[in-house]
């Protein structure tokens, strides 16, 4: 009991250095090494930035183009949806329901990823049951011809990173208690602009963490490119896993991952600073008339 705090981050500290900071540290240093030969995987006896260079060679950088549109706008694509449905759940929805709808979000992690991304292949097939559907009933005269193209890449990023996005709003919106929201009725706002004005400014947290938990992991995703978009849906992860599989090319995938964690990290910062950017002065407007309301809300409990 007399020991110093910080032994109580030891045990986490040292997880991350293992399986984390050495990990990535020996990225770093095999992407300044080299392919030695048809049969060898690595070299680092002499460094050089030449596996950079390759890597952001036109062939390779139009992929990374490719990824980071992807990665955005699925993104996105699963604020949007995830916005208004956790706000149905947190608001709308009786309590005693809600644990069944958290349940039935959590469902699909209890299938295997690879597996749930056949699932959508085998629905999309042009011999599948969804294009069959779709010819029976008039809608197309030909097979469904989306599977192995971007917006089938798309398609399944969202659905699969969806859950990641819905389950921390659901948390920011149920944190927005009643109170506050009455507050502004009572001030004369109408619904919608309660919802853009109070409760969307106080869940920003639920939304930061959403938009994080689904765009870090997208970007580095290439079961979903390979399963879904073959060739014309490829993407970094996707070159980084066949330079380490089929290449044996350890040194340029080693150069393409830690390209594309810089990319990610870029991107994630220029996102950052765009938001703080643009909603600043709507934040400080908020702020002024959060404050107010609170005064109220505390008010109308005394």
């Amino acid at each position: 009991m007399r020991a110093p705090k910080f032994l109580l981050a030891v045990p986490a500290w040292a997880w991350l250095t293992a399986f984390f900071i050495l990990p990535v540290a020996t990225v770093v240093y095999f992407s300044f090494g080299y392919k030695p030969g048809l049969f060898g995987t690595h070299a680092t006896d002499v460094l050089s930035l030449d596996r950079y260079r390759e890597a952001l060679s036109p062939t390779f950088f139009t992929t990374f183009v490719n990824t980071l549109r992807i990665g955005i706008l699925g993104t996105l694509i699963c604020l949007l949806i995830g916005i208004p449905m956790a706000y149905w759940m947190a608001v709308k929805v009786s309590p005693r329901w809600r644990t069944l709808l958290l349940a039935l979000v959590i469902v699909p992690f209890w299938t295997n990823f690879l597996v749930r991304t056949i699932g959508w292949q085998v629905i999309l097939a042009p011999e599948g049951w969804l294009s069959g559907l779709l010819q029976s009933i008039g809608l197309r005269d030909a097979p469904l011809a989306i599977l192995y193209t971007r917006p089938a890449v798309l398609l399944g990023v969202v659905y699969n990173y969806l859950p990641l996005m819905i389950l921390p709003l659901f948390v920011a919106f149920d944190r927005v208690g009643p109170a506050l929201r009455e507050a502004s009725k009572d001030l004369g706002a109408d619904r919608l602009r309660t919802f853009l004005r109070v409760t969307l400014p106080m869940a920003r947290p639920g939304m930061i963490a959403g938009i994080l938990l689904v765009f870090i992991p997208l970007m580095g995703d290439y079961i979903t490119a390979v399963v879904l978009g073959g060739a014309r849906g490829n993407m970094v992860g996707q070159l980084v896993a066949s330079q380490f599989q089929a290449a044996q090319n350890w040194a340029l995938g080693s150069a393409m991952a830690v390209l594309l964690i810089v990319v990610i990290a870029g991107a994630v910062l220029a996102g950052g600073l765009l938001a703080w950017l643009v909603s600043w002065p709507v934040r400080h407007r908020t702020r002024l008339g959060l404050a107010d309301l609170e005064n109220i809300a505390v008010q109308e409990r005394a």
